[in-house]
């Protein structure tokens, strides 16, 4: 397996590589980056979880300038979430070299996004309608572009996208790069690459199991209300020495993290808000051991190299079976063992079992602990520490107060009163945490897919006109290994 050193990255970029904690390409990673760096349009077949964004972030990222002012490539994604974490990731890769990305979705405020765009971003990240929004109003332009990169493409054809994709690469130069990826390639994929693609090449990562082999992961069928009290009996129980908790949205995140340290536990709390120094700060203590518990959102999370986390616990089950690899990836790292727990509710079991199948990884349903198991984990604990000060010896100047205590007391008493004040009893101080709604599949009539469903047509009448051909390949792309 080659290192990021040894693929011939410039200065800039290898160093954004080791901040990033990389150190050897993934299999799409070494497979992909020559290619497209030699200027060829690619087809990348590669499921969740194999480090598919840096493998079009890293050329993208060497073969634009600093200095453009225009937008040289365009990112397209399904979803706002992954078009946050996109960007994210491709702007600690450009991070040295002054290159930057903007992500650009559905239901942010436009007029804020067309701020953002007069600083000039080089790359834009974006989901297919509201990057349409822009080009009717002329506020992303597409006439300077030299790479497009179409990813999770089989996802957006599901969730039928297909004709504002069509549209879009429509408006794409004749001579810009094209790159596809997706985890499966169904006809409606086959099609749009020989029609918008030039001579690809074809690269296939066969699926295999993308989870982090150190770590054991289980999970909890459990009510949304009793999630928090869970697990608090989890970190009572376990006691993790650095443990990472992730939420689905700021709002859970504030939430977690402020009922956490109200009944006692050291956390701290990261998402998108969140000032660049404010981030550091926590980060910095997390990774000094002053805050134990880490709560964080997936796109905080991404790209975090921090050695000794011992624990994640998924409070909420995470969108997508990517997402999950890169939480449960936060722990078992540098050859040691690590635990993952994911709660869910009855309503989300097949979700987890979609995460299931996509990982190539069981896991293990665990019953809900009891509060009398959390008092027996803390006890433990509280014998541990005794214990250990015992091995230590420096106890000398207590000798006398021991000894006098002995004479009037009985031993096991005094040893059981010491271990009730070690003990940390449960605490149930309220709590206000607001219930998520459920993840569920969202499930579509066969016929609707890939055809651009009716909520997302759009008629050419009603918008500027787009009149350039596609471009053809010229030879169609082998779909085969």
């Amino acid at each position: 397996m080659l290192t990021f050193k040894e693929m011939g990255l410039s200065p800039l970029v290898t160093q954004a590589t080791i901040n990033m904690g990389f150190e050897e390409a993934t299999p799409i990673q070494e497979k992909t980056i020559p290619v497209v760096m030699d200027g060829k349009d690619v087809i990348g077949q590669a499921q969740t979880g194999t480090g598919k964004t840096a493998a079009f972030g890293i050329p993208l990222i060497e073969r634009i300038e600093k200095a453009a002012e225009q937008i040289k490539g365009l990112i397209i994604t399904p979803t706002r979430e992954l078009a946050v974490q996109v960007a994210e990731e491709i702007n600690r890769i450009g991070q040295y070299k002054g290159v930057k990305g903007l992500p650009i979705y559905g239901g942010q405020d436009i007029n804020r996004q067309i701020r953002a765009l007069k600083n000039r971003p080089q790359i834009i990240v974006g989901t297919p309608g509201r990057l349409m929004d822009h080009m009717r109003r002329r506020t992303i332009r597409l006439q300077q572009l030299e790479m497009v990169i179409l990813d999770e493409a089989d996802e957006m054809l599901n969730m039928g996208f297909r004709e504002d994709i069509e549209t879009i690469l429509q408006e794409v130069p004749e001579e810009c790069q094209t790159l596809l990826f997706s985890a499966t390639m169904p006809k409606a994929i086959q099609e749009l690459a020989q029609r918008f693609m030039n001579n690809p090449e074809f690269i296939r990562i066969e699926a295999k199991e993308v989870t982090v082999p150190n770590v054991e992961q289980n999970y909890l069928e459990v009510q949304e209300k009793q999630k928090f009290d869970v697990l608090c009996r989890l970190l009572d129980i376990q006691s993790p020495d650095l443990a990472i908790v992730f939420g689905r949205t700021k709002r859970r995140v504030d939430e977690l993290y402020e009922a956490l340290n109200k009944r006692g536990y050291s956390a701290e709390g990261i998402h998108g808000d969140l000032t660049q120094e404010r981030r550091n700060r926590v980060l910095n203590r997390f990774k000094e051991g002053a805050v134990e518990i880490l709560v964080a959102t997936d796109v905080a999370a991404r790209g975090l190299d921090i050695s000794g986390v011992t624990h994640v616990y998924n409070f909420d089950i995470p969108q997508d079976p990517e997402s999950y690899v890169h939480r449960i990836g936060r722990t078992g790292r540098a050859g040691q063992s690590g635990s993952a727990t994911t709660f869910v509710t009855s309503r989300e079991i097949g979700h987890l079992r979609l995460i299931e199948k996509l990982t190539k990884r069981k896991m293990v349903r665990q019953p809900i602990p009891t509060v009398s198991e959390a008092i027996k984990g803390q006890q433990r604990i509280a014998i541990d520490k005794l214990m250990e000060t015992v091995e230590e010896g420096d106890i000398l100047q207590y000798r006398e107060a021991a000894q006098g205590l002995l004479e009037v007391n009985d031993s096991v008493a005094l040893l059981s009163a010491a271990l009730k004040l070690l003990t940390k009893e449960p605490d149930t101080t309220p709590v206000q945490i607001t219930d998520e709604a459920p993840m569920r599949i969202k499930k579509q009539p066969k016929e609707k897919r890939g055809q651009g469903g009716s909520h997302r047509k759009r008629s050419n009448a009603n918008n500027r006109p787009y009149n350039k051909r596609p471009k053809r390949s010229k030879k169609h792309p082998k779909f085969h290994e």
